[in-house]
């Protein structure tokens, strides 16, 4: 059963953050994250969970290693465990990531930009 429907638009006009992930809703184990990103991330990979980029509004690229990928508005992407990776958005971006609750902002990274404590909205 449903508790509450979630509006996304509305949960992204509650923050204005870049790179600060905001958990939506939990289910089995997994959260339903929004961010708003801009600019470029740290260099980074989630040894043990795999990570879903959901496009909402605006575009990214995730840069590895050898290649480099472009998301668009509805388009996503899911980056394997273990896998080095780099968001990146030119202009800003709304994101729905879906990982696992143990999932750490930017893996075993530490950084300026690491979130340890990521808040409901």
């Amino acid at each position: 059963m449903i508790e509450e429907i979630i509006n996304l638009n509305e949960k992204f006009e509650l923050f204005n953050e870049h790179w600060t992930p905001k958990i939506v809703g939990e289910l089995n184990g997994q959260q339903v994250k929004l961010a708003k990103l801009k600019g470029e991330f740290v260099w980074h990979n989630h040894r043990e969970e795999d990570e879903m980029f959901l496009v909402i509004k605006g575009s990214m690229q995730i840069q590895f290693k050898d290649k480099k990928i472009h998301l668009n508005e509805g388009e996503m992407y899911i980056v394997p465990r273990s896998v080095e990776h780099k968001p990146i958005a030119a202009k800003e971006a709304w994101v729905l990531l879906f990982e696992p609750k143990s999932t750490k902002h930017t893996g075993a990274i530490k950084d300026k930009m690491s979130v340890e404590k990521q808040e409901w909205i």
